[in-house]
């Protein structure tokens, strides 16, 4: 694999997860009380644990892509 190959994988997957985070911030503030109540029931959890929940996931993801797809993208960027 080249260089040029593993920066464009990389771009790509950083829009994929950047799409997919979008898409679960969106579906989390928007239909919230949907999926808390959903949640809720198939984990027996209480409403107030699973909003800590969805905000952890979501600080979590975020940072992955940061770490995992954007950085490495940005450094071969660079060195190419």
């Amino acid at each position: 694999m080249t260089i040029e190959n593993l920066t464009q994988f990389l771009g790509w997957t950083s829009i994929i997860n950047a799409i997919i985070l979008l898409l679960s911030t969106l579906g989390i503030v928007t239909r919230k009380e949907v999926i808390t109540r959903v949640h809720a029931r198939i984990f027996r959890l209480n409403e107030q644990d699973l909003g800590r929940a969805y905000f952890q996931y979501l600080a979590q993801y975020k940072i992955f892509i940061i770490g995992f797809n954007i950085v490495p993208y940005i450094a071969l960027k660079i060195i190419s």
